[in-house]
């Protein structure tokens, strides 16, 4: 009689990547290609080709090169929201806990690929139309709603007065990133500098007009 271990089924060749590595690898060469190449090249078989996996594995991720556009931002917001999920647990945790958050954003928003696509859209190609709503809907909306729903839960907390979360992220989001990424876009300051100090003046400065009112009527 045959053995048993005779009938089982035999592993060959690599064995396969975790599903993670693989998107990974995937939006990796998403962006090298949009970036060294431009749109028109970023095909899902030059993607494939470059990130050295079969056609068919990709598709499980992306079905064609927009949505592989879209993963490759989305890829930038997924990386700071984790930064976003703790609530302060009293007022003077809000400032260190937002700048906390602020510098994720800047690590991913301000870095040499995010940039390099920033610089990208300022100019006309086939295809811009697409990758622009991508950027925005992937990045641009997608960081403001991160950030506009954590100040949402502090002030459900009380840490914050009553204001509009969504315009405050968004004023906080352009009197941070707006100019340094102009700046980096232009050459005129390297990709992924330091703007720890830009991130605390910023603070400093608008805080104390939202904690104001709550911290108020907290003590009452």
């Amino acid at each position: 009689m045959a053995n048993e271990r005779d009938t089982e089924p035999r592993s060959r060749g690599r064995p396969s990547a975790p599903e993670a590595e693989l998107r990974a690898a995937a939006v990796e060469a998403t962006l090298a290609l949009l970036l060294t190449q431009g749109y028109a090249a970023t095909t899902v078989d030059a993607v494939a080709k470059r990130a050295g996996m079969a056609k068919k594995t990709l598709y499980r991720f992306a079905e064609n090169r927009d949505a592989l556009v879209m993963q490759a931002i989305a890829s930038w917001t997924d990386a700071f929201q984790p930064a976003f999920e703790q609530d302060a647990q009293r007022v003077a945790e809000v400032q260190p806990l937002l700048e906390q958050g602020l510098r994720a954003i800047a690590q991913q928003v301000l870095s040499e690929q995010a940039v390099g696509v920033f610089r990208l859209l300022q100019s006309e190609f086939p295809g811009r139309e697409a990758m622009l709503a991508a950027y925005q809907r992937n990045g641009i909306e997608r960081g403001r709603a991160i950030v506009a729903d954590w100040l949402q839960r502090q002030q459900r907390h009380g840490w914050l007065r009553e204001l509009d979360c969504a315009q405050t992220s968004d004023l906080l989001l352009a009197m941070v990133m707006a100019e340094p990424l102009r700046q980096m876009a232009l050459g005129l300051l390297p990709p992924g500098s330091d703007i720890d100090t830009r991130i605390t003046a910023a603070l400093t400065l608008v805080l104390p007009g939202l904690v104001g009112d709550a911290t108020a009527s907290r003590n009452r």
